[in-house]
């Protein structure tokens, strides 16, 4: 049974194992300074398919595939998935994972929903509702331009504050028995508005979500930065991470030494002409996937906060004036000890 530390905050008592995992991307993350790290790399951004939401439809449906044979698992051993994407109504999810027959559970957390996911995944799995239940998020770059911003072939130009959406997806699969790493506790992040209405800087929207969340999981555990390896955000990029860190330092927080972004790491940003940096759903879900997991169980690292950060508005209410609404949840993982 988990453990009620504070409002939105838990630790389990029987630590949730990460049983499996698999990041798949597309060409450009392969071409950044992880390229090596990720399972697959699907040079074609249709991956053989008419459409873009088809194609990142079938990146999902390869990372859960994937992450089950790596286990050595079938279809049929997971008793549920927890799933969402960016494109609306997360029909990413639900037609990518449609044939896999799975009790299957449709989520929205924007960029955060990998987070979120495996909080939902663990809790299942620690209530003896699923043996094995599996997360997984995704996102591509065009059916995002697409969906948020303008056709690709308008041409727009892009301003320096933006972030470039990773196409990419990650899978994790969680059970009570297996894996070098475990979730031992989490933080469900609460919804932050700091009137910020620019699309195009996400991560300054994004930052005090995050800068909340963390700082409430440091409070409740009596931990403090010093403790964990390193403290992962989801997709802040080089402005939001920038941001991030002075408002805990404000709070006598310093996180400097252990702070890594998945946007800022997944690309080269000068090279690859991302500007501040990677985001969408599969960014900090297949960093967490083709990076950190297998640096714990390498016995590189022992001990992270997995923070992903999500931007909650739409199209629909960005054109009513609408500010942008953001969260942030974390997963605090821990290697298995020997």
């Amino acid at each position: 049974m988990a453990e009620y530390l504070s409002r939105g905050v838990f630790r389990f008592n029987a630590p949730v194992h990460i049983e499996s995992y698999a990041s798949v991307v597309g060409d450009k993350e392969g071409r950044g300074p992880l390229g090596k790290c990720f399972d697959e790399i699907i040079s074609d951004s249709h991956f053989g398919r008419s459409t873009w939401e088809q194609a990142e439809s079938r990146f999902q449906l390869e990372a859960v595939s994937l992450a089950i044979r790596k286990a050595w698992l079938k279809k049929e051993d997971i008793d549920s998935i927890c799933a969402g994407d960016l494109i609306n109504q997360c029909t990413g999810s639900s037609y990518g994972l449609r044939e896999l027959g799975i009790p299957f559970l449709g989520i929205y957390g924007a960029c955060s929903t990998m987070a979120e996911g495996m909080i939902i995944s663990s809790i299942l799995v620690d209530e003896n509702i699923s043996h094995r239940a599996a997360a997984v998020t995704s996102s591509h770059f065009s059916t995002a331009e697409r969906q948020f911003r303008a056709p690709l072939s308008y041409g727009g130009q892009r301003t320096p504050t933006s972030q470039w959406t990773c196409t990419a997806s990650g899978a994790v699969i969680l059970s009570k028995e297996h894996g070098k790493s475990t979730i031992t506790g989490g933080c469900i992040g609460w919804i932050a508005d700091m009137n910020i209405s620019d699309i195009t800087n996400m991560g300054s929207a994004m930052a005090p979500a995050a800068a909340t969340t963390i700082k409430r999981y440091l409070d409740a555990t009596s931990s403090t930065p010093d403790d964990y390896d390193y403290i992962i955000t989801g997709d802040l990029g080089t402005i939001g991470s920038k941001l991030l860190k002075e408002i805990l330092q404000k709070q006598d927080i310093d996180i400097s030494k252990q702070h890594r972004d998945c946007g800022e790491l997944i690309f080269e940003n000068d090279r690859q002409d991302t500007h501040c940096g990677g985001s969408g759903c599969g960014c900090s879900a297949s960093v967490l996937c083709g990076l950190f997991l297998p640096m714990i169980e390498e016995g590189r690292i022992n001990n992270i906060l997995f923070t992903a950060t999500g931007a909650l508005m739409s199209t629909m209410s960005l054109q009513q004036g609408e500010s942008i609404p953001a969260i942030a949840h974390l997963v605090h993982i821990q290697r298995v000890k020997e």
